[in-house]
């Protein structure tokens, strides 16, 4: 069956999608101050399972499941 003529062409889910070159600036860097929002705890929700980052009163950042 074809096509109507004034039809955009189907797209190919497989090709490839062009990239900007924030691949080569490496990872994502997120300050822990703006991230806590000014909370000791954040749960974090990640493939279904909670995860709490938690920051130690001398500072440190825990993270448990």
């Amino acid at each position: 069956m074809n096509a109507h003529p004034s039809a955009p062409p189907p797209k190919d889910h497989a090709a490839p999608q062009p990239r900007s070159n924030t691949a080569t600036a490496g990872p994502l860097r997120v300050d822990s101050a703006s991230l806590m929002g000014g909370q000791r705890v954040l749960e974090i929700v990640h493939l279904g399972e909670v995860y709490r980052l938690q920051t130690t009163r001398f500072g440190k950042l825990i993270l448990t499941k």
